[in-house]
This record gives C-alpha cells, structure tokens and sequence, in this order.
C-alpha cells in the first residue's frame, strides 16, 4: 500500500491541461485520495493556468485570472491552458497521474481526442508541465509508457500570438505540448473554480464543499490577488462577490 505524503518538502509539483480543469481536477483528487491514500489536507491537485509567455501589464504583471478579470490578466489572452498541477513523491507516483491523464482522450478516426472538445482554442490544449521539459529523460520514459494510444508529444516552448494573432502552440488534436515548468511556472485558479463540479454533472458534497474547506483551512487556496472572486447563481453561472 502507498504511504501518504507527508510535506511538501518530499513532493515535485507538474501540471497537466487537456480541456476544463473542473473535471480533471476530480480525476487527479481522486488518484490522491484513493490510490496515494492522501488524506484531505494533503491533497495537492488544484485547478490553474499555466503553458502561456506572455505576463500582464502594468501593476497586474504577476496576476492571471479567468475572463472576469483586467482584460490584460486573462489567461487565455496570455497564452495560458486551463492546467491541473500535481504533486508526485517519484518516478512511479508521476506514471500514475499521467495514466489518468491519457484516459482523458477518445479514440478518433483522427487520432485522440480529449472527452470534453466542445471547449476549443489554445486556452483548453493539450499541454503538460514538467521540471525541464521533454529534456527529462527519467520522466518523459513514464509518460510514453502511460501514453497507450500514442499521441504525440512535441515540445513546447510556451504558448504566444504572432502578429496577425494567431497562437504558436495551439489546440490539437493527438497532440500534446511538453513544457518547462521551471520556465513556465502554474497560477493557481481562483477559489470559485476550485473543487468545482464537473462538466453537466455533479460531484459529491465531500468534494465540492469538505475538500474546499480543507485546502482552505491548509492554505492551499483562498483569494488570488488582483482577480475577482465570483459565486455561483446557477451552474457555472457566475456574479461578482464585489462592489
């Protein structure tokens, strides 16, 4: 049976992007919680934007937010994915969290195709996050074993809009952008998306409420500044909690 970890000190951190976080983010909670038998504090897998080069403007250089913030803190406008980060302890525990990673694709007569595509363009791609990128060898090996059906896996360098505004790393079909997350750090998502239901269905109150309040308590969300906190008027129906 696998031990708990128990700091942060014995983890590495990674992101991986392929649609919504909201449904990723229960799938990744889950291996945590039932396979690494994390307990709810422990819990590391939080949804955020992460693959984009570009920062925002101004006092908001350092700030990324989903569409209801500063036009220049957008995350899709700054090259951002929709992105879960992880925490793995060694090689082992990574290969487990990018097997569930390549379950998230169906197979198509074009190649895989993530299970959620009715989201499209560079902010819902295809892209993982590791320490050095694809010039990880030792993790890249446990990737390409997970990686059953074959997509394929190029690297990226971070996505960018040229200047007729079209992005450099853009939303694929059987491919999967392989970035540097030491060059390309994770934000995390704001609190209103964290331990979110699921795309037209629901996810238990154990999740949705019990975990939030745990990562909260941990400190592992809570108000990210510079970007508006929301509530939910109906599914995925979002007002502002300010002003």
């Amino acid at each position: 049976m696998a031990m708990a970890a128990t700091s942060d000190e014995d983890l590495t951190f990674a992101y991986f992007g392929n649609g919504c976080f909201w449904g990723r983010q229960h799938e990744f909670v889950s291996l945590e919680k039932d396979i690494l038998n994390r307990e709810d504090v422990q819990v590391k897998s939080l949804a955020g934007y992460a693959g984009g080069k570009r920062g925002a403007g101004g006092k908001n250089k350092d700030t990324v937010c989903y569409y209801y913030g500063a036009a220049d803190t957008v995350y899709e406008r700054l090259g951002h994915a929709e992105v879960v980060q992880i925490a793995y302890k060694d090689e082992d525990e990574f290969k487990k969290f990018c097997e569930v990673y390549f379950k998230n694709f169906n197979k198509t007569p074009f190649g895989m195709q993530r299970v959620d595509p009715q989201d499209s363009g560079p902010g819902y791609r295809n892209v993982v996050g590791i320490p050095g990128g694809i010039e990880n060898e030792k993790l890249m090996k446990q990737m390409e074993s997970a990686n059953a059906n074959g997509m394929k896996l190029v690297r990226g360098e971070g996505n960018d809009f040229d200047n007729r505004g079209k992005p450099t790393e853009n939303d694929q079909i059987n491919l999967v952008w392989i970035v540097d997350s030491d060059k390309l750090p994770f934000y995390p998502a704001e609190r209103y998306h964290q331990f979110h239901d699921g795309l037209g269905y629901k996810f238990p109150e154990s999740y949705t409420v019990g975990l939030k309040r745990a990562a909260e308590k941990a400190g592992a969300i809570g108000k990210v500044p510079g970007c508006p906190e929301m509530r939910e008027k109906a599914f995925a129906d979002f007002e502002s909690l300010e002003g």
